[in-house]
């Protein structure tokens, strides 16, 4: 389980008060972007700190560099 960040800022930071995001939501958009971080094959001087892919992803997502577009 993740535990930093929060999954509150998570959501705060992809949702808005007028459509917050849902947890299931969250997920998908976390998983995506990990699957992509396992694909470009991230090398280690861009983590320093030996994260697995999914909390690379939820780091991204805390900073705002990863927005949620709906389909």
């Amino acid at each position: 389980m993740i535990n930093e960040p929060p999954v509150d800022r998570l959501l705060d930071q992809l949702g808005t008060k007028e459509e917050p995001m849902s947890r299931y939501a969250l997920c998908v958009v976390a998983a995506k972007r990990a699957r992509q971080i396992m694909e470009q094959n991230v090398p280690s001087r861009d983590n320093p700190n030996n994260l697995k892919e999914i909390a690379l992803a939820c780091e991204e997502i805390a900073e705002g560099k990863i927005k949620s577009v709906k389909d």
